[in-house]
């Protein structure tokens, strides 16, 4: 299936895959891709940064659910649910984000860029940490790996993303981009 171009159906593409992985995962402690992470982090990591970045950069207030210790899948429902509601909102056409180290952008843009594209890529660390299809979109690895390269001095010294992990030449998009971020593709837990 391709994903759409536009922010909400995007997300609501990405954030529907993730949601999947999340109802299909068996143990919440199982070891992930990132050093010291466990599947229960993963989701952890994406419902806490978010609210955060848009509450100081676009006067947004996400409802908050459970934390992901106490119920990881509701954390994570209730946290989508919001973000899509978002992204939903008619009058979030007109609002921006305002953030030092970036501008102003669109707010639907800058959960695009920086919190959908985030969901995408940890759809794989949870999926390999719980034994589930880790199969990302081809085409959107392609994209989010074209605009990452350009710009990976800036990424690399923000400290998001580790050491790209060195892949073949002629890899897949989706095993070069999860290289560049830091991932070994082949990883498998133990």
């Amino acid at each position: 299936m391709a994903l759409s171009d536009t922010p909400a159906e995007r997300h609501r593409q990405i954030a529907g895959l993730f949601t999947d992985r999340v109802l299909g995962t068996k143990s919440w402690d199982a070891p992930a891709p990132v050093a010291g992470w466990a599947a229960r982090d993963v989701v952890r990591h994406l419902v806490t940064w978010l609210p955060g970045f848009l509450a100081a950069g676009a006067g947004v207030d996400l409802p908050r659910g459970p934390s992901a210790d106490e119920d990881p899948v509701r954390a994570w429902q209730v946290h989508c649910d919001g973000v899509q509601a978002v992204l939903d909102d008619p009058a979030t056409a007109g609002r921006e984000l305002t953030n030092p180290h970036l501008g102003s952008l669109p707010l639907a843009a800058a959960i695009d860029r920086f919190y959908t594209s985030d969901v995408f890529m940890h759809t794989w660390d949870l999926a390999r940490a719980t034994g589930q299809d880790d199969r990302l979109d081809p085409a959107f690895c392609a994209q989010l790996l074209g605009g990452m390269e350009q710009m990976e001095e800036v990424i690399r010294s923000s400290g998001q993303y580790g050491a790209r992990v060195e892949v073949p030449a002629d890899a897949d998009a989706q095993t070069r981009l999860l290289g560049f971020i830091g991932r070994d593709p082949c990883w498998t837990p133990r």
